[in-house]
Protein backbone atom coordinates (compact mmCIF):
# COMPACT_ATOMS: atom_id res chain seq x y z
CA UNK A 1 0.00 0.00 0.00
CA UNK A 2 2.76 2.41 0.96
CA UNK A 3 4.59 1.57 -2.26
CA UNK A 4 1.49 2.38 -4.33
CA UNK A 5 1.08 5.69 -2.55
CA UNK A 6 4.74 6.49 -3.22
CA UNK A 7 4.39 5.62 -6.91
CA UNK A 8 1.30 7.80 -7.23
CA UNK A 9 3.04 10.66 -5.44
CA UNK A 10 6.03 10.43 -7.76
CA UNK A 11 3.76 10.30 -10.80
CA UNK A 12 1.86 13.39 -9.70
CA UNK A 13 4.87 15.46 -8.67
CA UNK A 14 7.44 14.40 -11.27
CA UNK A 15 5.98 12.58 -14.26
CA UNK A 16 2.78 14.57 -14.79
CA UNK A 17 4.39 18.05 -14.82
CA UNK A 18 7.12 16.84 -17.17
CA UNK A 19 4.58 15.22 -19.49
CA UNK A 20 2.41 18.33 -19.64
CA UNK A 21 5.33 20.66 -20.28
CA UNK A 22 6.60 18.37 -23.05
CA UNK A 23 3.10 18.28 -24.53
CA UNK A 24 2.92 22.07 -24.51
CA UNK A 25 6.22 22.14 -26.35
CA UNK A 26 4.28 21.14 -29.48
CA UNK A 27 0.59 21.64 -28.63
CA UNK A 28 -1.15 24.87 -27.57
CA UNK A 29 -2.68 24.63 -24.08
CA UNK A 30 -6.46 24.20 -24.50
CA UNK A 31 -7.26 26.23 -21.39
CA UNK A 32 -5.60 27.44 -18.19
CA UNK A 33 -6.79 27.41 -14.56
CA UNK A 34 -7.10 31.20 -14.58
CA UNK A 35 -9.34 31.11 -17.65
CA UNK A 36 -11.66 28.65 -15.90
CA UNK A 37 -11.69 30.73 -12.72
CA UNK A 38 -12.54 33.89 -14.66
CA UNK A 39 -15.36 32.06 -16.44
CA UNK A 40 -16.90 31.20 -13.07
CA UNK A 41 -16.66 34.91 -12.22
CA UNK A 42 -18.78 35.77 -15.25
CA UNK A 43 -16.02 36.87 -17.61
CA UNK A 44 -15.84 35.67 -21.20
CA UNK A 45 -13.04 33.85 -22.97
CA UNK A 46 -11.52 35.65 -25.93
CA UNK A 47 -8.28 34.18 -27.29
CA UNK A 48 -6.68 33.37 -30.63
CA UNK A 49 -3.54 31.22 -30.56
CA UNK A 50 -0.87 32.94 -32.65
CA UNK A 51 2.65 31.68 -33.44
CA UNK A 52 5.46 33.93 -32.29
CA UNK A 53 6.39 34.60 -35.93
CA UNK A 54 2.99 36.26 -36.44
CA UNK A 55 3.35 38.57 -33.44
CA UNK A 56 5.27 41.79 -34.06
CA UNK A 57 8.82 41.37 -32.73
CA UNK A 58 8.38 44.49 -30.61
CA UNK A 59 5.84 42.70 -28.40
CA UNK A 60 8.19 40.08 -26.89
CA UNK A 61 10.90 42.72 -26.70
CA UNK A 62 8.59 45.07 -24.79
CA UNK A 63 7.53 42.26 -22.45
CA UNK A 64 11.16 41.48 -21.65
CA UNK A 65 11.88 45.17 -21.09
CA UNK A 66 8.88 45.52 -18.78
CA UNK A 67 8.82 42.20 -16.94
CA UNK A 68 12.16 40.38 -17.07
CA UNK A 69 15.24 42.09 -18.53
CA UNK A 70 17.39 38.98 -18.08
CA UNK A 71 14.91 36.50 -19.58
CA UNK A 72 17.36 35.40 -22.28
CA UNK A 73 20.20 34.99 -19.79
CA UNK A 74 18.80 33.31 -16.67
CA UNK A 75 17.58 29.75 -16.11
CA UNK A 76 14.17 30.67 -14.79
CA UNK A 77 15.10 32.68 -11.70
CA UNK A 78 16.52 36.18 -11.36
CA UNK A 79 18.47 35.69 -8.14
CA UNK A 80 19.59 39.32 -7.97
CA UNK A 81 16.02 40.60 -8.13
CA UNK A 82 14.90 38.05 -5.55
CA UNK A 83 17.72 39.12 -3.24
CA UNK A 84 16.69 42.76 -3.56
CA UNK A 85 13.11 41.88 -2.64
CA UNK A 86 14.28 39.96 0.44
CA UNK A 87 16.46 42.90 1.50
CA UNK A 88 13.55 45.31 1.09
CA UNK A 89 11.28 43.07 3.17
CA UNK A 90 13.91 42.82 5.89
CA UNK A 91 14.09 46.61 5.94
CA UNK A 92 10.33 46.87 6.35
CA UNK A 93 9.54 47.73 2.75
CA UNK A 94 6.35 46.79 0.94
CA UNK A 95 6.40 43.39 -0.80
CA UNK A 96 6.79 43.37 -4.57
CA UNK A 97 7.09 40.64 -7.15
CA UNK A 98 10.29 39.20 -8.56
CA UNK A 99 8.73 36.66 -10.90
CA UNK A 100 10.46 35.98 -14.19
CA UNK A 101 8.55 35.32 -17.40
CA UNK A 102 9.28 31.60 -16.95
CA UNK A 103 7.79 31.69 -13.45
CA UNK A 104 4.74 33.58 -14.69
CA UNK A 105 4.25 31.00 -17.44
CA UNK A 106 4.42 28.13 -14.93
CA UNK A 107 1.79 29.93 -12.85
CA UNK A 108 -0.43 30.68 -15.83
CA UNK A 109 -0.29 27.14 -17.22
CA UNK A 110 -0.83 25.17 -14.04
CA UNK A 111 -1.76 27.23 -10.97
CA UNK A 112 -4.36 29.48 -9.43
CA UNK A 113 -3.84 33.21 -8.76
CA UNK A 114 -2.69 34.18 -5.30
CA UNK A 115 0.31 35.16 -3.21
CA UNK A 116 0.65 32.33 -0.69
CA UNK A 117 4.07 30.85 0.02
CA UNK A 118 2.76 27.38 -0.85
CA UNK A 119 1.66 28.49 -4.32
CA UNK A 120 4.95 30.32 -4.82
CA UNK A 121 6.92 27.20 -3.90
CA UNK A 122 4.94 25.08 -6.36
CA UNK A 123 5.45 27.77 -9.00
CA UNK A 124 9.21 27.65 -8.48
CA UNK A 125 9.20 23.85 -8.76
CA UNK A 126 7.23 23.94 -12.02
CA UNK A 127 9.52 26.65 -13.37
CA UNK A 128 12.36 24.12 -13.33
CA UNK A 129 10.43 21.95 -15.79
CA UNK A 130 9.56 24.93 -17.98
CA UNK A 131 13.21 25.96 -18.28
CA UNK A 132 14.60 22.43 -18.66
CA UNK A 133 12.13 21.24 -21.28
CA UNK A 134 11.24 24.32 -23.32
CA UNK A 135 13.44 26.60 -25.45
CA UNK A 136 13.24 30.31 -24.69
CA UNK A 137 11.31 31.15 -27.85
CA UNK A 138 8.66 28.56 -26.98
CA UNK A 139 8.43 29.91 -23.42
CA UNK A 140 7.79 33.37 -24.83
CA UNK A 141 5.33 32.05 -27.42
CA UNK A 142 3.32 30.24 -24.75
CA UNK A 143 3.42 33.24 -22.43
CA UNK A 144 2.21 35.64 -25.11
CA UNK A 145 -0.72 33.32 -25.83
CA UNK A 146 -1.99 32.64 -22.30
CA UNK A 147 -1.27 35.93 -20.50
CA UNK A 148 -4.31 37.83 -19.25
CA UNK A 149 -4.76 41.25 -20.88
CA UNK A 150 -8.18 42.34 -19.71
CA UNK A 151 -11.50 40.85 -18.55
CA UNK A 152 -11.79 37.63 -20.55
CA UNK A 153 -8.92 38.64 -22.87
CA UNK A 154 -6.00 36.22 -23.21
CA UNK A 155 -3.00 36.34 -25.49
CA UNK A 156 -1.39 39.05 -27.58
CA UNK A 157 -3.63 38.55 -30.62
CA UNK A 158 -6.91 38.88 -28.72
CA UNK A 159 -5.46 41.78 -26.73
CA UNK A 160 -4.35 43.59 -29.87
CA UNK A 161 -7.76 43.28 -31.48
CA UNK A 162 -9.59 44.20 -28.28
CA UNK A 163 -7.49 47.24 -27.34
CA UNK A 164 -6.32 48.52 -30.73
CA UNK A 165 -8.57 46.91 -33.35
CA UNK A 166 -5.69 45.33 -35.23
CA UNK A 167 -3.64 42.15 -35.46
CA UNK A 168 -0.65 41.58 -33.18
CA UNK A 169 1.44 41.39 -36.34
CA UNK A 170 0.87 45.08 -37.06
CA UNK A 171 1.34 46.66 -33.63
CA UNK A 172 3.48 49.77 -33.31
CA UNK A 173 6.28 50.04 -30.77
CA UNK A 174 4.04 52.27 -28.63
CA UNK A 175 1.17 49.77 -28.67
CA UNK A 176 3.52 46.89 -27.84
CA UNK A 177 4.86 48.84 -24.88
CA UNK A 178 1.35 49.67 -23.65
CA UNK A 179 0.42 45.99 -23.72
CA UNK A 180 3.56 45.04 -21.82
CA UNK A 181 3.02 47.66 -19.13
CA UNK A 182 -0.48 46.42 -18.29
CA UNK A 183 0.55 42.79 -17.68
CA UNK A 184 0.91 43.13 -13.87
CA UNK A 185 -2.66 44.45 -13.48
CA UNK A 186 -4.70 43.64 -16.62
CA UNK A 187 -8.05 44.03 -14.86
CA UNK A 188 -7.14 47.46 -13.52
CA UNK A 189 -5.11 48.96 -16.36
CA UNK A 190 -6.06 49.24 -20.02
CA UNK A 191 -3.62 49.35 -22.93
CA UNK A 192 -6.28 50.89 -25.16
CA UNK A 193 -7.24 53.57 -22.63
CA UNK A 194 -4.04 54.14 -20.65
CA UNK A 195 -4.00 56.27 -17.53
CA UNK A 196 -1.12 58.62 -16.80
CA UNK A 197 1.03 55.97 -15.14
CA UNK A 198 0.59 53.43 -17.94
CA UNK A 199 1.32 56.03 -20.63
CA UNK A 200 4.46 57.23 -18.88
CA UNK A 201 5.69 53.73 -18.12
CA UNK A 202 5.18 52.74 -21.77
CA UNK A 203 7.55 55.51 -22.82
CA UNK A 204 10.16 54.17 -20.41
CA UNK A 205 9.76 50.67 -21.85
CA UNK A 206 10.18 51.96 -25.41
CA UNK A 207 13.48 53.56 -24.46
CA UNK A 208 14.64 50.51 -22.53
CA UNK A 209 14.14 48.20 -25.53
CA UNK A 210 16.84 50.12 -27.37
CA UNK A 211 19.19 49.71 -24.42
CA UNK A 212 18.85 45.95 -23.94
CA UNK A 213 20.69 44.99 -27.14
CA UNK A 214 21.94 41.36 -26.94
CA UNK A 215 19.66 40.68 -23.96
CA UNK A 216 16.88 40.33 -26.55
CA UNK A 217 18.70 37.83 -28.77
CA UNK A 218 16.71 34.76 -27.71
CA UNK A 219 13.45 36.17 -29.09
CA UNK A 220 14.89 37.52 -32.30
CA UNK A 221 14.08 35.44 -35.38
Amino acid sequence: MLRKILIIAIALTVVLPAALVLLYRVVPPPVTPLMLIRLTEGQGLERDWTPLERIDRQVPQAVIAAEDNLFCEHSGFDWNAMGEVIDELNEGGAPRGASTISMQLAKNLFLWPGRSYVRKAIEAYLTLYVELLLPKRRIMELYLNVAEWGPGIYGAEAASRHHFGKSAATLSSREAALLAVTLPAPLRWSAGKPNGYVAGRAGTIQRRIGQLGPLLNCVRA
